[in-house]
């Protein structure tokens, strides 16, 4: 009820009333004043009642006088009226009705009765009563009432005491409500505040409004006072404590935080009171250390004191709780403090009640935020948020680390005392028996043997502290055991979880006012404010690392599934949170921490040990105090719940899996099902951690790469318990959700977790690596779930998903790793193709490139396996999707087509399959533009070199292929001119060429020019079946469709496919091994002519150089139109020349068969009686077998389509069907042609019949032609001859001569001599032999009927004859080639054998005779000496004479000469004069005097048959000097007729060889001979026929000559015979003297002859001087000698006369 109203006021009156009343009968007898007083208050209330109609306001204003009468009572100290007094005063009081001056003197009369000790509660109450009624009190009055209560505080009395602390408490804070009221009542009123002052003068408190310097002066005061200093204010204050000021000034904080904050003097207070005062108290319990002694310190230390202690800890909360803002750098300064209040040095109690302040300040995320903003964020600052964190981190450590000393009731541990906590968990858990006995688990932990009990200390998220709230204890209470540690733990998931849930709030609501502001305007890209973000990563990256030791420990010794579950789930928000804050080494820790703790202790996990020491092996120090982030022990209880293998390299025994590391596994799966988005790289860390486990458990991949519990392959099976198995289909299920909920991901975490699957399989791969033991197929199986999960998205993953299992898993040398590996992408593939995407595959050509691309590169796996696996589904992908590949056919075909050598059979037969079923089933289905393709993979098919049947095979589908062209050539064309075009244009809008093999040629002849490209290689593999299977099909198909080629195409046929492949074959022939091949596999056989890879090759050249020359035969019309045929001409010569001269005599053969093939090039005749068409291509060259199917009418068709073939020929190619134009021009090109073809042919014969330089030695061999080769080259001269005759010079003729000379020189190796030489015996030319003579006969009669000009190379042809005459005496020599004859040969000791040349001299001979005969008047052959040469040939089969290899030679020869001579001598006689004949004459007399004294001896053999035919011969030939020569002396020159005088003189006496018989002596003597010399000397001596006496003089002297010669044998002989007494004389003495006496007896028969007058009187001087001589011989004792005398001596009787009287004077 209100004390305004009239009931009340009519109460208050008639109460005061009765009070004054009551007060003047109490004080009748003893106060009387009093009682006076109080009568006429009584009047003076009626008074005031009567007159004012405000009673309440005119009570007030005299107050003073109606308070008093009670005044007066209390000032009586009578408890009774006192009591009454104070009462009264009490109502007035209420009833508001007393003023400032009233209220002073109530005070100061309560301070009398407080100082005499009256009545001490109830002024207690008035004070109350007075101060919270009204606000009249101020200044000295108030100050006077405080110090009042605080006065009443410090009696003896306890209740008095306790009341006084209440009343103060209330009374502080009615001073500052008052503030707060007055502050309200001012609020609209702006004022100018002056600013403060920054001195330390207390009296500036002027500005203040009275009851703002009420609470100033209190304050200020109280500090004072905490500070044992005297007061300012409160005057008369007697005693005081610290802890009771401390209360105060926590609870003034506390309640009036905004006085502090609004008020500039009292923020001043705050920093230069407060502060400095608590930092003064605090310094005791800095200095002070645990267990150190006072004498290590000169000085005693005060010791910590807990009431002073625990209550500055609760105002520095408050300071720090209220005004953080105001004292930045104090608090910095009390945060220190309490980090290191937290050292395990202080006493127990202080670290208690440190952590719980430690545990207020986590459950105010926002103050951590702001320290960490005005701290950590600073640059020179201390990090003290981070402090605060390590500290309760370091703090937990020392818990475990450091044994609870120093703390004796430990009233929590268990039986044994804390040491031997390992001990009482391993006797059946910590906590001792409770009631019953029966065993209560007790949530703790447990670590290293220190057990530690974890209590409920406060609800979640707030802070109800114990020891802080202490405060009626003096002494430190004992700290039950586990409690610091269970604040510690509740503080640091409070502020794990404050934190973490502040930020994520936060961020949300930033995300959303993003969004909205992105919605109202969406080109500008909204960002956040980076401010905030700075701040929430600050803080995180302050606290992590503290957090994350703490944590880590802990859950490392959790023994509860409680306390585990809030330490993981603490750790993954964290985790979470770094992961959307962006900061990696922090959320990679925490991850680290939940994928530690999952495995096994001390489990070998490289990804996760590496992390750890980039991370947190780092040791965190605090304050010098280390926090080392600790390895999970092994010794924790745990119940074990799995047991398997380790996923290591080397297999280690088992590992154990514990119910907790199950938990942390569940966390796992958790932290990557809900917040797979923030993960980041760190997805590596959680796959590597659950294939580690999925492995121990022993879980498999089954198809689509979902895990299924399954047994390990090898090694100890895995052991699960009961709890794990049913567990274990519910993690698989995680697992398969967890890879399906990737679809929700957005792309970059998405590409983060094939990211981390593809290292982690990396892993798996390395690990596999050099074992045969199963491997981990975890990331495998994963890569492709999620592959197939995210099909509608797939193109974003697939190169990095594909590119890993290709390059990597497809190539590990482990079998069921690759198999895995091709498994999942061929998998991909085959989805991928399946899956319908939109738009579909057939619109979106660049997906479908996409997902075909991988089934490529896997080609370039080397392993068999995966390659079967790749060629298998693109069988079935043929089959199943071959109709819809479109543009996906150059991939397919590209995988079909990867084949290499090093590949096995079976391989390369799947490949095969595949490439097979496309020729047969999908040519026509496929773009044109992968024909091309086509033809290139099977030409792959027929280079590989694993399955030759294959090979075989595949040149078969080459020519299918070709004929596939040829029946679809049509529709194949269009198709790919409108490529083309398109092509062209996108290339034109690029600026670049269009790139395309063959460009010029339009599109499908270049289709038509791969094929023969492809042939062209197959045709040089190194295989002959190959090659020759290569080249018949090749040039087949040229003849048969090479018809459907454009002009210009023929061009590149010629040059890049003909050509060259003239030039690969020439190349590997020419280095092809001359090693033999033993056998050609298997035990097939090998005939010896293709026993090494050259005479293999050598086939091969013959082959292509044959099918060339044959096209250039055929074709030739449609290739000299092409412009530069003569170019293509001598190309093609160049390759006949360079076959020709290979070492091989196949090859070099076989190119001149193919040059006489090109050279017997004739016109087509045309045949009328063929029809049109067939005739047509006909002269095209097709074969009549592909012009019968497609031109024939069948029943049910017209008879001939409407693009017969013969349209489309002519269409192609008219101009092949006109016969060549006939004019000069083509005249002029074939003398072209022909003359390249004879210096081909020049160049040809050149080389190989060049002989060897050098010398034989067995360093080098040399290659020496065969026949058979050189007679096809000399073969080739007349077909040559007769189209260059027109140009043929005298020079050409040389360079011929040159060639057939050095061809017929050339020797036969001796194994071939049998097949070519004919027996010795028989006369006979060899083919060789007679081709040269019949090319130089072609020439001859060409001359002969040619004009004028032609026959001056008659003396040329003679002089070639005539060197080969003289190879009868000498054979030539070829270089320096030792040659063996073969008559004395055995056939194998020589190496070479030297042809019998002489019946080829002789043939030769026989020619010359016979050209002779006929061109003998030729003035060329007159002018050249052509007589002269062959007298000096003949000399030397003439000399040798026996000596020559065959007798037939010189007889030939004198025969010859004899019959040369009958001609010429007449012709030289006639042209004496002109001296054209003069050097003959002596040339003839040597070759008389050579041949008839020879120096050759006849052979033994000689029978005398023999010898007189031979002899025979040289009468004829001194006949034909006596018929021929010496009738004409007068047309002949003196000096050869002297000559031929001496020469007959000489055989005349001829002496005789030393070696016949007696018997046979007359007739070898030659006798028949002799006297035919000299017969014919003497008729020519005393011939008559003188023309001048010169010559009679030659003739006399020789006769004389011949006389004295005679007359000295004889003598000599007479004179020997004398001496040597019996002995007989030497034979030829002998033989000599017989012969003189045949001489003189021959002499003398021609003197009978002679006409007298013809002879010289001193020749008969002579002749009758030699008579005596004769007689003298008479004595002689040989038979012989006498009878030849007695023939000298008979004729003398013919010259014995009488002697004629001299006549003197005329006179007889």
């Amino acid at each position: 009820m209100s004390t305004s109203t009239p009931e009340a006021v009519k109460k208050l009156l008639e109460n005061m009333q009765t009070d004054l009343r009551s007060l003047s009968m109490e004080c009748k007898k003893k106060f009387p004043p009093v009682k006076e007083a109080a009568e006429s208050g009584i009047v003076k209330i009626k008074t005031i009642a009567a007159r004012n109609t405000d009673i309440l306001a005119s009570l007030k204003e005299n107050s003073s006088e109606v308070v008093q009468p009670f005044l007066m009572g209390c000032g009586t100290k009578e408890p009774k009226i006192t009591q009454l007094c104070l009462a009264a005063v009490q109502r007035l009081m209420t009833h508001e009705v007393v003023s400032e001056a009233a209220a002073g003197n109530i005070i100061n009369m309560l301070w009398q009765l407080m100082e005499n000790g009256l009545e001490e509660l109830k002024l207690l109450q008035t004070v109350l009563v007075l101060l919270t009624t009204n606000t009249v009190v101020h200044d000295e009055i108030l100050s006077k009432a405080i110090v009042l209560c605080f006065r009443l505080h410090f009696t003896k009395d306890n209740i008095t005491n306790n009341t006084a602390a209440a009343t103060v408490r209330q009374v502080v804070t009615v001073v500052f409500e008052r503030m707060v009221a007055e502050d309200e009542c001012f609020k609209g009123i702006v004022e100018q505040p002056t600013p403060v002052q920054g001195n330390t003068n207390r009296r500036s408190v002027s500005t203040l409004r009275p009851s703002a310097k009420d609470a100033y002066m209190l304050f200020q005061d109280l500090c004072q006072l905490v500070n044992a200093d005297a007061p300012y204010w409160l005057v008369g204050m007697t005693e005081m404590t610290r802890t009771f000021g401390l209360e105060l000034l926590e609870s003034v904080l506390n309640d009036f935080p905004g006085v502090f904050l609004q008020h500039q003097e009292f923020s001043f207070l705050l920093k230069e009171r407060v502060c400095p005062l608590v930092i003064k108290l605090f310094s005791p319990n800095i200095k002070f250390r645990q267990g150190s002694s006072s004498a290590a310190s000169p000085a005693p230390v005060e010791k910590p004191y807990f009431p002073i202690c625990m209550r500055l800890l609760r105002v520095v909360s408050v300071l720090i709780k209220h005004f953080y803002s105001l004292l930045v750098t104090e608090c910095e300064i009390f945060l220190s403090l309490l980090v290191k209040f937290l050292d395990g040095e202080k006493p127990q109690w202080l670290r208690a009640v440190a952590v719980e302040s430690v545990h207020r300040l986590c459950v105010q995320p926002h103050l951590l935020r702001s320290f960490c903003q005005s701290y950590d964020m600073k640059q020179h600052s201390t990090k003290v948020f981070r402090d605060i964190v390590n500290a309760l981190g370091s703090f937990i450590q020392s818990l475990f680390i450091v044994p609870n000393t120093g703390n004796p009731a430990a009233t929590n541990a268990p039986a044994g005392g804390s040491g031997s906590g390992a001990q009482a968990a391993a006797q059946g858990g910590p906590g001792a028996g409770g009631q019953g006995g029966s065993l209560i688990t007790q949530a703790a932990f447990e670590y290293r043997g220190t057990w530690i009990p974890l209590m409920t200390v406060s609800v979640q998220g707030s802070a109800k502290a114990t020891y802080l709230e202490m405060l009626d204890k003096v002494e430190p209470p004992s700290i039950p055991e586990g409690y610091a540690m269970s604040v510690a733990f509740s503080a640091l998931l409070d502020l794990v979880r404050g934190i973490t849930s502040m930020i994520e709030r936060e961020l949300a609501k930033e995300e959303e006012e993003v969004a909205v502001r992105r919605e109202a305007n969406p080109d500008q890209n909204a960002q956040a404010e980076p401010e905030a973000h700075l701040v929430w990563e600050e803080m995180v990256s302050a606290c992590w690392c503290g957090l994350l030791a703490a944590l880590s420990l802990l859950l490392d010794a959790s023994t509860d599934e409680t306390a585990t579950e809030s330490i993981l789930k603490a750790e993954l928000t964290m985790a979470s949170l770094c992961g959307r804050l962006g900061l990696v080494t922090p959320r990679d820790a925490f991850i680290t921490a939940i994928c530690k703790a999952s495995l096994p202790p001390h489990y070998a996990l490289t990804v996760l040990s590496s992390n750890a020491t980039n991370l947190n092996n780092k040791a965190y120090s605090i304050q010098g105090q280390t926090v080392q982030i600790i390895s999970p022990s092994s010794e924790s209880h745990q119940q074990v719940v799995a047991v398997g293998q380790p996923l290591t390299v080397q297999p280690q025994g088992t590992v154990v899996l514990t119910a907790k590391n199950i938990q942390c596994m569940r966390t796992l799966l958790n932290l990557a099902h809900c917040h797979g988005a923030v993960l980041g790289t760190s997805w590596q860390l959680v796959l590597a951690t659950l294939q580690h486990l999925v492995w121990i458990l022993g879980l498999k991949p089954g198809v689509g790469g979902a895990l299924k519990p399954g047994r390990a392959v090898e090694g100890p099976s895995t052991v699960l318990t009961t709890a794990v198995m049913t567990d274990l289909p519910f993690i698989s299920n995680i697992l398969s959700r967890l890879f399906e909920s990737s679809q929700y991901l957005d792309d970059v975490s998405l590409h983060h977790l094939i990211n981390a699957l593809c290292s982690l399989s990396l892993e798996a791969m390395e690990m596999a690596y050099g074992t045969n033991k199963e491997p981990s197929l975890f990331a495998v199986a994963k890569l492709l779930e999620t592959g197939l999960v995210n099909m509608d998205r797939i193109e974003i993953l697939w190169r990095p998903l594909v590119g890993h299992l290709l390059e990597k898993v497809c190539q590990h040398p482990n079998a069921r790793m690759r198999e895995w590996g091709a498994e999942a992408v061929t998998a991909l593939i085959k989805a991928g193709l399946a899956y319908k995407h939109n738009p579909p595959l057939a619109q979106n050509q660049r997906l479908q490139l996409l997902l075909l691309n991988p089934l490529k590169e896997l080609s370039n796996v080397l392993h068999a396996d995966i390659r079967q696996k790749q060629l298998e589904s693109v069988l079935q992908i043929l089959q199943s999707q071959g109709d819809s590949l479109g543009p996906g056919w150059p991939l397919v075909l590209g995988v079909i087509g990867a084949i290499r050598n090093d590949q096995g059979e079976s391989l390369i037969r799947t490949a095969f399959q595949c490439l097979q079923l496309v020729v047969t089933d999908f040519l026509p289905t496929m773009p044109c533009m992968c024909l091309q393709i086509v033809v290139d993979v099977a030409g792959s098919f027929g280079l590989q070199n694993q399955e030759l049947n294959i090979s075989l095979t595949s040149i078969g589908l080459l020519w299918n292929i070709s004929d596939y062209f040829f029946q679809r050539g049509e529709a194949i064309t269009q198709d790919l001119e409108r490529e083309e075009a398109a092509l062209q244009k996108q290339a034109r809008e690029k600026g670049e060429p269009l790139n395309r093999p063959f460009h010029p040629a339009p599109p499908f002849d270049c289709l038509w020019l791969c094929l023969y490209a492809k042939l062209g290689q197959l045709c040089v593999d190194p295989r002959p079946a190959v090659r020759k299977s290569a080249g018949q099909t090749m040039f087949s198909t040229i003849a048969a469709h090479g018809t459907l080629l454009q002009q210009s195409t023929w061009h590149i046929v010629v040059w890049k496919v003909l050509f060259h492949l003239l030039d690969c074959v020439r190349k590997s022939s020419t280095t092809a091994d001359k090693e033999k091949i033993e056998s050609g596999g298997g035990n097939i056989l090998i005939h010896h002519s293709r026993d090494t890879a050259e005479k293999q090759w050598a086939e091969t050249w013959v082959l292509t150089l044959a099918g060339v020359a044959r096209i250039f035969n055929t074709r030739r019309y449609l290739l000299q139109q092409l412009g530069d045929f003569f170019k293509a001409w001598e190309v093609l010569l160049d390759h006949i020349q360079s076959a020709a001269l290979s070492k091989n005599n196949e090859v070099s053969l076989a190119a001149l068969k193919s040059f006489q093939e090109i050279l017997q090039i004739g016109t087509p005749v045309k045949d009328s009686a063929m029809p049109t068409e067939a005739l047509a291509l006909a002269v095209m060259g097709v074969p009549p077998v592909l012009i019968d199917p497609l031109s024939a009418s069948g029943p049910g068709r017209h008879l001939l389509r409407s693009d017969s073939m013969l349209e489309r020929l002519t269409r192609y190619n008219g101009a092949e069907l006109q016969a060549p134009p006939q004019g000069e021009e083509s005249a002029l090109e074939d003398a072209a042609l022909w003359w390249s073809a004879w210096n081909t042919w020049y160049r040809t014969g050149t080389d190989s019949t060049r002989p060897p330089s050098g010398g034989t030695g067995t360093d080098r061999p040399f290659f020496v032609p065969s026949q058979p080769f050189l007679t096809a080259l000399v073969q080739i001269v007349p077909a040559l001859y007769q189209h260059i005759e027109t140009g043929f010079s005298m020079e050409d003729l040389r360079k011929l001569g040159v060639i057939l000379h050095g061809a017929v020189s050339i020797p036969i190796s001796s194994d071939a001599s049998p097949f070519i030489l004919p027996s010795y015996t028989e006369a006979v030319l060899t083919s060789l032999q007679e081709a040269v003579l019949t090319a130089l006969d072609v020439l001859q009669k060409a001359i002969c009927v040619g004009p004028e000009s032609l026959q001056v190379m008659y003396p040329a042809i003679f002089e070639q004859l005539l060197l080969f005459v003289e190879f009868s005496c000498k054979p030539p020599q070829y270089g320096k080639l030792e040659t063996k004859h073969v008559a004395n040969a055995k056939y194998n000791q020589a190496e070479w054998v030297a042809l019998n040349y002489v019946p080829f001299a002789e043939r030769s001979l026989e020619v010359v005779v016979d050209q002779y005969h006929k061109t003998a008047c030729h003035k060329a052959v007159i002018n050249e000496k052509v007589l002269q040469n062959i007298i000096k040939t003949l000399r030397m089969p003439l000399g040798l004479k026996y000596a020559c290899p065959s007798e037939s030679t010189w007889k030939l020869a004198v025969s010859s000469l004899l019959k040369v001579l009958s001609i010429g001598l007449p012709v030289a006689r006639q042209h004496a004069s002109s001296g054209m004949f003069e050097t003959m004459w002596p040339e003839l007399a040597n070759a008389f005097e050579d041949f008839l004294f020879t120096k050759s001896t006849p052979p033994d053999n000689v029978s005398i048959q023999e010898f007189q035919k031979n002899e025979a011969i040289d009468v004829e030939v001194v006949q034909l000097i006596s018929t021929e020569i010496l009738p004409f002396a007068n047309f002949i020159p003196k000096d050869f007729v002297g000559q031929i005088m001496t020469m007959l003189n000489k055989g005349s006496i001829h002496s005789q060889s030393s070696s016949f018989t007696e018997a046979e002596i007359d007739v070898r003597m030659r006798e028949e001979f002799s006297k035919v010399c000299f017969e014919t000397l003497l008729q020519f001596s005393f011939s008559n026929k003188v023309s001048t006496p010169q010559e009679g003089y030659i003739s006399r002297m020789a006769l004389s000559v011949l006389l004295k010669r005679s007359q000295d044998v004889l003598r000599r002989y007479v004179d020997d015979e004398r001496l040597s007494g019996r002995c007989p004389l030497p034979r030829q003495q002998v033989t000599e003297i017989i012969f003189v006496l045949k001489a003189i007896s021959t002499l003398m028969d021609s003197l009978k002859k002679t006409q007298p007058e013809n002879v010289d009187g001193t020749t008969w001087a002579q002749v009758i001087a030699l008579y005596p001589t004769l007689v003298e011989c008479i004595t002689c004792s040989s038979s012989e000698v006498s009878s030849a005398l007695k023939e000298a001596l008979g004729p003398f009787k013919d010259f014995m006369q009488p002697p004629v009287s001299r006549v003197q004077n005329g006179e007889s």
